[in-house]
């Protein structure tokens, strides 16, 4: 091959037919191969159109839009079916509300006349409108479904055309990476022929099968090989602007025609739908409206009543009349005339039992009431001698529900001497029972020889009126009571708790039952009139109702200005309930007590030991401790409301303490 090449006639055949011409193929090669080169060179301008274009119109911008459209459509569609929903269970309960209305009024114990009829026009109303309100649910269901579809076509559509679009896309890109590479392979060679023409000895020997190559040998292999190298680069460039071109021209116009299509059905679909749910709105409303309130027409047409109308005609007055009137045949006859009957014993012992009729005759006036013999406005309060439990009011007259010292009343010509409370022992008759005048106290002391026993006097007030308030007793202060009457313990305090244990130990709930309001009403006035003139010993002066001297009671404290156990101790008072420890806390409440003013600890230790007596009856009237504590803690604390609403439970530990522990606290003597 060295002496082929040396003479130039062993390679003529690759080269030039032997004749010496073998360059003439050589540069005709490098010709052609420069003039594709250009030709490859000249499509970066012809892909940067086309990356121009795509970044103004791309099929993946438009893929995304389509996807919010339909994204729209779905959440609008949703929200149609909810409202349907809703709008459906409206209307169907309303269907509900008007047919259990209607049945309800039509039953005997309902009203009847105008307002039955009137009310069943209402009842119709209100069913139209139910009426109304299913055929808009009906409506926005139908637009849910038309809605629902028109995104599940559209979506269909957009997948179709993002896997025909994306594909003519991808089918251009990877023509035109494959002709890159052929590109690569065909400089690559083509630089490899060049050197090993123009005799590059860096190339180095070439070895092959058969030994090493002669630089002729290898000089048409390699151009054998750039000859094939450019037919491919030249298939591959014309298959690149071949499927560029038809991208260009017809894949991705088709596809953005396509996706743009789908874009205006769904968007236009969804603003019609929007306008057909603002019409369907308005002929809703509009609707009910002129069921509300029709509209005035000229014509001689009767108008349909609006709900204005249908209310008005509601006579409540006529109503009434007849239906009294449906009454009148069922009215008894009168049969016998009404008189007051005595009871046999309430008549005194000598004197024959009669029939009253006509008006009660006016008993004898009694004389004012004095102040009770424990309290005395003189008398001085320290906290140094409530600790020793020994006051000076005490050493001058131990306390005790007891009425004045003897008093001489004239009845009939004869003195007759007042009970003292240490001359009888009552035994509490049950509630609203009737007054037997001395019955109630075994031990008093008969009257002379030749007299008739006399009942204790009621009060000269006149009965079921309502008094001037001219000494008030209600709503005063304690330390202004104590200032204006004189006693440290108010009179209305002495009275109700005297006839309590007079006539309430063993009456049940007594504290808990509530009395008559309009009793209470009364002996309210009793007292703000002048307390000085009440006398609770006999239980006519109080309508026989122990029960509302009872409320009576709580009354007082409950309108006092300051709680009786003062806002100025109540946090001690709170403070001192935490404590778990039943000495510790009964202490600590004991001082927070000697710290009272004087007239709160005189009245609380009056109203403590009688509430102790109270107790020690539960067997008979069940009030424990404890329910005492509970019916008065927010009666002497303060009321169960604003901050003091988390104390309730501390403040009941504070009133139930002191209870347990009266006679530690309080010297009963």
């Amino acid at each position: 091959m060295a002496a082929d090449y040396e003479n130039g006639d062993g390679g003529g055949d690759g080269y030039g037919n032997g004749n010496g011409n073998g360059f003439l193929h050589e540069g005709i090669a490098s010709e052609e191969a420069e003039a594709r080169l250009a030709d490859v060179k000249s499509l970066p301008a012809i892909a940067d159109d086309g990356s121009k274009a795509v970044e103004q119109i791309g099929v993946n911008t438009l893929l995304n839009r389509l996807k919010q459209s339909i994204a729209s459509a779905r959440d609008f569609a949703g929200f149609l079916k909810e409202r349907s929903s809703l709008e459906e269970k409206h209307a169907q309960g309303l269907k509900k509300l008007c047919k259990s209305t209607h049945e309800s009024a039509r039953r005997p114990d309902s009203r009847q006349g105008s307002y039955v009829a009137q009310l069943d026009n209402v009842t119709r109303v209100h069913e139209r409108m139910a009426d109304n309100g299913v055929q808009f649910a009906l409506s926005l269901h139908q637009m849910h479904e038309d809605l629902s579809d028109l995104a599940n076509n559209v979506e269909r559509g957009r997948k179709h055309w993002k896997q025909t679009g994306l594909n003519a896309e991808k089918r251009a890109q990877d023509a035109e990476s494959t002709m890159e590479k052929a590109k690569s392979k065909y400089d690559s060679l083509a630089e490899d022929y060049d050197r090993a023409r123009t005799g590059d000895k860096g190339s180095g020997r070439v070895f092959g099968l058969k030994g090493p190559k002669s630089a002729a040998q290898h000089e048409e292999e390699l151009l054998k090989k750039v000859q094939a190298a450019d037919a491919d680069y030249s298939g591959k460039v014309q298959t690149a602007l071949t499927l560029r071109q038809e991208l260009l021209n017809s894949s991705r116009p088709q596809a953005i025609r396509a996706l743009q299509d789908l874009i205006t059905e769904c968007d236009s679909a969804l603003t019609l739908q929007l306008q057909k749910f603002a019409a369907f709105n308005e002929k809703l409303l509009l609707g009910n409206g002129v069921l509300v309130s029709p509209i005035k027409k000229e014509s001689d047409v009767p108008e349909q009543q609006s709900l204005r109308d249908m209310v008005s005609s509601i006579d409540n007055e006529k109503d009434l009349q007849n239906y009294i009137t449906s009454f009148t045949p069922k009215v008894p006859a009168r049969s016998k005339t009404i008189k007051y009957e005595r009871h046999p014993t309430l008549v005194p012992v000598n004197q024959t039992p009669a029939t009253v009729q006509g008006p009660r005759q006016p008993k004898p006036q009694e004389s004012p009431l004095p102040q009770p013999a424990f309290v005395s406005g003189q008398q001085s309060f320290s906290s140094s001698s409530r600790h020793s439990h020994v006051l000076s009011y005490q050493q001058q007259q131990p306390y005790q529900p007891q009425p004045p010292p003897q008093q001489q009343v004239q009845e009939r010509g004869y003195p007759v001497a007042m009970p003292s409370h240490t001359q009888y022992a009552p035994q509490p008759p049950q509630p609203h029972s009737l007054y037997t005048g001395p019955a109630y106290s075994p031990t008093l002391p008969q009257p002379p020889p030749n007299h008739t026993q006399q009942p204790l006097p009621a009060t000269s007030y006149p009965r079921d009126q309502h008094l001037p308030p001219l000494k008030p007793v209600f709503g005063v202060a304690l330390e202004e009571l104590f200032v204006r009457d004189g006693s440290a313990v108010p009179m209305v305090v002495y009275q109700c708790t005297q006839a309590v244990d007079l006539f309430g130990l063993d009456v049940e709930g007594i504290y808990r039952l509530s009395g008559t309001a309009s009793h209470i009403g009364l002996l309210k006035g009793m007292f703000d009139n002048d307390s000085s003139k009440v006398d609770f010993r006999n239980p006519e002066n109080f309508y026989h109702d122990v029960n509302s001297v009872a409320g009576l009671l709580k009354q007082f404290f409950r309108d006092l200005p300051d709680p009786l156990l003062t806002r100025e101790h109540y946090d001690a008072f709170i403070e001192s309930a935490r404590i778990e420890d039943p000495d510790v806390r009964r202490d600590a409440l004991h001082a927070v007590i000697n710290a009272l003013p004087d007239p709160n600890y005189a009245t609380l230790r009056a109203l403590v030991l009688h509430l102790h007596r109270v107790q020690e009856h539960a067997h008979a009237n069940r009030m424990s401790t404890s329910n005492l504590a509970i019916c008065f803690a927010p009666t002497l604390m303060g009321a169960h409301n604003g901050p003091h609403i988390a104390d309730a439970g501390l403040q009941t530990r504070v009133v139930d303490t002191v209870l347990a522990n009266a006679l530690q606290i309080f010297d009963e003597d």
